[in-house]
């Protein structure tokens, strides 16, 4: 499984992905700062990457309403504990080990439990 962190979606990630055997890329590391949110989901999706986020509304508004394709996200809101690098690495251990058939989903992973919105599939013409 691959994934591509989102430039606000908490380095500290990678260590935790990588011992796991996941193979993990970094905006601003691997790829240059600042990308557009739409060239970091068209980017995930060329890679087939899992892209892992903190940014609310975006990736959102490119998959449901633009109807963008994508390989999976994963959306953490943890309300204001986005640096709780601990409470983090529980809920996405949590999330790969429930839901691990469902990552090609957009997933809404908060305190609480996991929320997985199916996005409409385009149809190939």
């Amino acid at each position: 499984m691959k994934f591509l962190l989102d430039e606000n979606a908490g380095r500290r990630l990678v260590p935790f992905l990588k011992q796991l055997g996941y193979d993990v890329t970094v905006i601003g590391e691997d790829y240059p700062a600042s990308l557009l949110d739409r060239e970091v989901l068209a980017l995930a999706y060329r890679e087939r990457r899992i892209l892992l986020t903190h940014d609310r509304s975006d990736f959102g508004e490119l998959i449901f309403r633009d109807q963008h394709t994508h390989c999976g996200v994963l959306l953490f809101r943890l309300k204001g504990e986005e640096g709780n690098i601990t409470l983090m690495r529980e809920r996405l251990q949590q999330v790969l080990e429930k839901s691990a058939d469902q990552l090609h989903h957009f997933l809404v992973v908060t305190t609480k439990g996991v929320r997985i919105r199916k996005a409409v599939e385009k149809i190939a013409a």
